[in-house]
């Protein structure tokens, strides 16, 4: 998809989430789903420790046998890691309360109170972010699998609304900003493949 293209479709989901914003918060609700294995599963997605676990095991499993191990797990780790401290910028940046905080209102915190904390903010979503980031360079590592990851970052979304954790806006822009900071990622620092000699 070229950049521009790119554009265009996250301003047209950006603007749909936020359209969508109380109806979602209202309807799309399920109190228990941190409760469920599930919902704790999905959850864990956007949870780092989770990507450094596999990123060690994924250069325990290619080293010695793939062409630039070391880079793909620093790879896999890096992503959501650069997109969770990307997550923490953009809280303090928008300032966008949690849902709960005005029943399904946007209440934003003034930049004169707490200015450098992010406890209570929610655009956007930082598991969401953290999950994608991964699930976007799991994508570049190992493309035909590339919707199983992207269905584990939606599912680690869905559960931030189904909590009524975070607005879908929040979900769509952690979604978005996480496909950006990883393809910049992949673009600067992809392994290189070295030519068979031959």
């Amino acid at each position: 998809m070229s950049q521009t293209r790119f554009i265009l479709a996250a301003a047209l989901a950006i603007v749909a989430s936020l359209l969508l914003d109380r109806w979602t918060f209202e309807h799309v609700v399920y109190a228990r789903t941190l409760d469920e294995d599930w919902g704790r599963l999905l959850r864990v997605m956007g949870f780092l420790p989770t990507w450094g676990i596999a990123a060690l095991a994924l250069w325990l499993h290619e080293r010695g046998v793939v062409a630039a191990a070391r880079r793909r797990a620093l790879l896999l780790i890096a992503s959501p890691a650069v997109a969770g401290i990307a997550a923490e910028i953009l809280k303090l940046s928008f300032r966008r309360g949690r849902p709960l905080v005005a029943d399904g209102d946007y209440v934003f915190r003034p930049f004169t109170e707490r200015p450098f904390s992010t406890g209570g903010l929610a655009l956007p979503s930082s598991h969401t972010m953290v999950a994608f980031g991964a699930a976007a360079m799991l994508a570049y590592l190992f493309p035909k699998a590339r919707w199983v990851w992207l269905s584990l970052a939606i599912g680690c979304g869905l559960t931030r609304i189904l909590s009524q954790a975070h607005f879908l806006s929040d979900v769509v822009v952690a979604a978005i900003a996480a496909f950006a900071t990883t393809s910049w990622l992949w673009r600067k620092y992809r392994p290189v493949v070295p030519a068979s000699s031959g």
